[in-house]
């Protein structure tokens, strides 16, 4: 009987123990593992707010760059200035503001062309000037080398032959290429027939023809 006794007094214990045991397991709020899985949970929930706010932060600097871009190109360009006062207080769309862009450099184009045409025109001008240049400088030079040549003066009609001879020459050619259809042609034909017919050497060779001409009707 008494070691029934003892038996059935360490049994009674030993359920209360479990009884408390699993009452204090049930009482605890989270486990380890369920612990893990929160803090797991909030980490992806952190990463994704962390992407999205970094793709909202380049997709901003992205249209602010833009829009730099923009005003940038209505700052330099001077046709995009509104010179309409009843659209004044509109601002002028992305679209105009390319055109205006893209006609702005073609004019820029058009302008460098010109200019290019007219620095090879005076480069022209500026080397007859100089064969000119020298050609009165060998006429001096004959003067002073031959000073008594000049006792003996050709009188004004021969002057005038010798000038009429060139003219007359030069007309016969400038006739041949000269169309005065309208104004436009006329300016174009002028020009062509100055660039082929009076070259330095084209000159040279008319005065030459002419002077052989006059000392033949002189001698």
């Amino acid at each position: 009987p008494a070691l029934f006794m003892e038996n059935a007094r360490k049994g009674s214990i030993v359920s209360r123990a479990n009884s408390i045991g699993s009452t204090s397991a049930s009482s605890v709020p989270n486990t380890d593992d369920e612990d893990s899985d929160y803090h797991q949970e909030s980490y992806k929930e952190s990463y994704k707010d962390k992407r999205r706010r970094a793709h909202t932060q380049a997709e901003q600097k992205r249209r602010d760059a833009i829009k730099k871009g923009y005003n940038d190109l209505q700052a330099i360009v001077p046709t995009c200035e509104q010179q309409d006062f009843s659209i004044s207080s509109q601002k002028l769309s992305k679209a105009i503001v390319l055109q205006k862009t893209i006609d702005y450099i073609q004019f820029l184009h058009k302008e460098k062309k010109k200019q290019e045409e007219e620095v090879a025109t005076l480069r022209k001008d500026v080397m007859a000037l100089k064969i000119m240049k020298v050609n009165y400088e060998q006429i001096v030079k004959a003067h002073q080398d031959n000073p008594n040549e000049g006792k003996n003066q050709i009188s004004d009609e021969v002057k005038f032959n010798v000038f009429q001879g060139i003219m007359d020459s030069l007309f016969q050619s400038f006739n041949a290429s000269i169309s005065v259809t309208s104004f436009q042609e006329l300016s174009a034909c002028v020009f062509s027939w100055i660039e082929e017919h009076c070259k330095p050497q084209t000159l040279r060779d008319v005065v030459i023809g002419v002077l052989h001409k006059v000392k033949n009707q002189l001698y």
